[in-house]
């Protein structure tokens, strides 16, 4: 049986996803794909915080920070609570800190192993990601991110 096909690959099995769990996995991706947007995530997966603190560590203006929290917010990736007269945001999905953490840390491995060359080489190219204080972000080839 063909991978695809419900079957086995290799030594695992596993279910394939329906096209709504991988729509809404794209969807995920995409607002993911924002620096700004990532950096939101991954912050907020050290810690919980209020708008006026993710701005300031983002470098964003508070509008635009609260526009990202929005959008963040309605996919189901940001939760927030009321604390007083403040909002304070938090990721609720256990599932997508792992997945942010081990991307950034992945990433972030490779250019610790990998030296300033690293970034040089990631100038090269139509996509550039940057980070706050910092050269551009490899892109993973191949996937559009």
């Amino acid at each position: 049986m063909a991978a695809g096909e419900g079957g086995v690959v290799g030594s695992g099995q596993y279910e394939e996803p329906s096209g709504e769990v991988l729509g809404r996995a794209a969807e995920a991706f995409g607002l993911l794909a924002a620096p700004a947007r990532l950096h939101i995530v991954w912050l907020l997966a050290h810690g919980e915080r209020d708008v006026s603190a993710l701005a300031e560590q983002v470098g964003g203006a508070l509008p635009a920070v609260s526009q990202h929290l929005s959008k963040l917010k309605l996919a189901g990736l940001v939760r927030s609570r009321r604390e007083g007269r403040r909002q304070v945001y938090y990721v609720g999905d256990p599932g997508v800190v792992a997945v942010v953490r081990l991307m950034i840390g992945q990433l972030a491995e490779q250019e610790r192993e990998q030296g300033p060359e690293y970034r040089q080489g990631s100038r090269q190219g139509h996509g550039q990601v940057y980070e706050r204080g910092a050269g551009p972000v490899r892109r993973l080839r191949g996937t559009g991110a």
